[in-house]
């Protein structure tokens, strides 16, 4: 018998620098899901994404690289950027669109299966 465990959706925010991360991390939390390091840089972002396996990046800034690049290897990753870019989910206006655009977008499918004790 397997027991279903939810999991908390993830997700990475990338800015120019440290100052906007923070930002847009305070525009972005949420009760119901977790932030991962913030990065500042492609590869950064990159790394933090084979790390960390967020369902979810936000990006503010000049990083259609990056946006192509994720979404040609996480072809169901959301990814929200404040501008146009060729694999984004959606594009917001402002830091404080973000919160509501990530909940309008879904969360991942389904739940995880543990393997219940017994």
């Amino acid at each position: 018998m397997a027991l279903a465990v939810c999991r908390a959706v993830r997700v990475l925010c990338v800015a120019e620098d440290e100052v906007t991360v923070a930002a847009l991390r305070r525009a972005t939390v949420a009760a119901e899901w977790e932030l991962v390091q913030g990065a500042t840089t492609e590869a950064e972002a990159l790394g933090l994404i084979d790390v960390e396996r967020p369902h979810a990046l936000v990006v503010f800034g000049d990083f259609d690289r990056l946006v192509e690049l994720v979404r040609g290897r996480f072809p169901a990753m959301r990814i929200v950027t404040d501008r146009p870019a060729r694999g984004a989910s959606a594009v917001v206006a402002s830091p404080d669109e973000v919160r509501e655009t990530l909940r309008a977008l879904g969360r991942p499918g389904g739940p995880v299966r543990a393997p219940m004790d017994g």
